[in-house]
């Protein structure tokens, strides 16, 4: 009698023993899943970002073609362009808006570095025939589109600017409040282009010296 309870309760501490354990491996899965999941929410959340990015600007390795748009709402489908420095810049400005260029004009100007933009805006007000751009600024300049009405569109093509964050504005007045936005050029490809040419330098002025030796060994 006394070797059966024994083994009844020897039975019942190992069940209960199996029942912690189960509930240990159940509770230390969780996290793993949390994390698997948040991973997986970051990588589609980048994924989406990317492919909004892509929408309007397409980098085909040497050329990027940009797709801009503005509306009636004095608005431009983005606020920051990016592209990689020695590419070519085809961009394209359409106005999807309905209201002619007189009431509601839309361009594409971008600014070299350092440039006031309210000053820049300010002495454009009155200069209606070239588009709001002062002649006297005309130089602070790089790139810019007509002045387009609604259903107007136009296409320009120029050669990024050095690596760092230009501005670009609507110069019809009042609007630059509004349609801004920066051009990002990045020069990742530029530095180690340069890197590259020190080393070739470096190497070539110790091969020179090397070479230099021998010779005068050679002559003795």
């Amino acid at each position: 009698m006394k070797s059966l309870m024994m083994t009844l309760m020897f039975v019942f501490m190992a069940a209960c023993g199996g029942g912690d354990s189960d509930k240990k491996s159940s509770t230390t899965k969780t996290p793993t899943t949390t994390a698997k999941k948040a991973k997986k929410a970051k990588a589609k959340k980048a994924k989406a970002k990317a492919k909004k990015n892509n929408s309007f600007a397409v980098d085909d390795g040497s050329v990027v073609t940009v797709s801009l748009t503005g509306n009636d709402m004095m608005q431009y489908n983005t606020g920051e362009i990016t592209i990689a420095a020695g590419r070519t810049v085809k961009l394209t400005l359409e106005h999807v808006g309905k209201m002619n260029a007189a009431m509601m004009g839309h361009n594409f100007v971008l600014l070299a570095q350092g440039t006031d933009v309210a000053a820049f805006t300010k002495a454009g007000m009155v200069a209606k025939a070239t588009d709001y751009i002062a002649p006297a600024m005309k130089d602070q300049v790089i790139a810019k589109t007509k002045l387009l009405g609604g259903g107007q569109s136009d296409t320009i093509e120029f050669k990024a600017p050095a690596p760092g964050v230009y501005d670009f504005i609507c110069t019809f007045p009042g609007h630059s409040m509004m349609m801004k936005g920066k051009l990002i050029v990045t020069g990742k490809a530029g530095k180690a282009g340069k890197g590259g040419k020190k080393a070739g330098k470096k190497a070539g002025k110790k091969g020179g010296k090397k070479g230099g030796k021998k010779g005068k060994k050679s002559r003795k």
